[in-house]
């Protein structure tokens, strides 16, 4: 019964717009060439390239489905839609959840979809997850762009379905354009003047950002080994403290690197690389997706100037347009650029009512949201100054 509802609800969708079907399959190779021409006339996601995808599927690093849809017409299908969904459990007995980071070190779930038909892919996308036999009914969409135009598609085609999504939480992100967010003036301005000028009193210093592959790769390296050096490496968190991460992530990178989709940005001093950070590109635009720098020179602030300089660089004249930082707005970046895209964390059961595995996984996770709200607060409450206590003169 509800599949012969999807299906309604998608020929009803169909019929304003283009026929658009829904094909559901593990990451495959097939799709590259369709990929590259959906990207030039779609929202951007780099990390729902097929390449990434295969990467973490063929390391075991994630399950994941990928559901294409396509236009059909009279002549060859156009691939007009991709949405990558990673089926995960949070413990074995727990219920499994349909999640739109595909795998870790993802920061967007956005699906790419062409702009001309927004509406009519994601009504189908939808369907497809309804109808599916395999796929569990319960998505979490964390990450998601809120002024993505495939976002208030999912709304309309939610609130027709009668369903209203439980937000997690809502936030801002760093994020420029060539005209918009970057700071010219001001204090943050003054000190990266400051900064460069005493890292220039060192040696002679550049910024290289080599987008050959056999570059790439090599730079790619210097920044694994900046991250283990730093206090990532010390509490176990850099990327090479995993061999499972580190194999998937180098995999990842050079899959992308291979395409020119992942560079590696370097500030050096006389040579000797001081601070890295990994760009990643999808369309128009550019991803600041980790970044790294040599303690031994954190007083000239190296990954704030470096994020300075290649942005700089980026928008002179490689065909980006714009830059999404993968960061909170608490990080450095939100230092240095003003401008901002709102993102939202969203819940949905996609079946008829609330599921138990619905419940549960509602439950878990504004369990933990609310812990990192207090965390959050407990730290600004330690980084406030504290007034000074008055003390009482004493008298000889």
């Amino acid at each position: 019964m509800l599949e012969e509802q999807d299906g309604r609800r998608a020929a009803a969708a169909q019929s304003i717009g283009p026929m658009i079907s829904v094909t559901i399959d593990s990451p495959n190779s097939d799709i590259g060439p369709q990929w590259d021409d959906l990207v030039r006339r779609a929202s951007s996601n780099v990390f729902m390239n097929p390449a990434a995808l295969i990467a973490a599927s063929e390391t075991g690093f994630a399950s994941i489905q990928m559901l294409m849809a396509w236009e059909e017409g009279d002549g060859p299908r156009k691939l007009v839609g991709v949405w990558a969904l990673q089926s995960r459990k949070v413990l074995p007995f727990w219920p499994r959840v349909l999640e739109a980071l595909p795998y870790t070190y993802a920061f967007l779930s956005s699906p790419v979809v062409d702009f001309a038909c927004v509406d009519g892919v994601i009504a189908a996308f939808f369907a497809a997850i309804a109808a599916s036999r395999s796929l569990p009914k319960v998505l979490s969409l964390p990450s998601l762009d809120a002024e993505c135009p495939s976002y208030s598609a999912m709304r309309r085609e939610l609130a027709s379905r009668g369903i209203e999504p439980l937000t997690l939480s809502e936030s801002a992100r760093p994020f420029v354009t060539p005209g918009f967010g970057v700071k010219r003036s001001g204090s943050t301005r003054k000190k990266l003047r400051q900064d460069w000028n005493r890292l220039s009193a060192l040696g002679t210093i550049d910024v290289v950002n080599d987008r050959t592959l056999d570059g790439a790769l090599q730079a790619f390296e210097r920044f694994l080994a900046l991250e283990n050096a730093s206090w990532k490496g010390d509490r176990g968190t850099a990327l090479l403290s995993d061999p499972h991460d580190a194999a998937f992530v180098r995999r990842l990178f050079q899959s992308l690197a291979a395409q020119g989709n992942a560079s590696v940005a370097l500030l050096r001093v006389n040579g000797e690389a001081i601070s890295a950070q990994v760009l990643m590109y999808c369309g128009t635009t550019a991803y600041t997706w980790k970044t790294a720098f040599d303690v031994e020179y954190a007083k000239y602030s190296p990954g704030a100037l470096l994020i300075d300089k290649i942005t700089d660089e980026l928008f002179a004249g490689s065909g980006i347009v714009a830059i999404n930082s993968c960061a909170a707005e608490a990080s450095f970046m939100g230092q240095l650029w003003a401008g901002r895209r709102p993102m939202v964390d969203l819940l949905i059961d996609i079946g008829t009512r609330k599921s138990v595995g619905y419940r549960i996984e509602a439950a878990r996770q504004l369990a933990y949201q609310r812990l990192r709200s207090w965390r959050d607060g407990f730290r600004r409450w330690r980084s406030t100054p504290r007034p000074k206590k008055l003390g009482v003169a004493s008298h000889p």
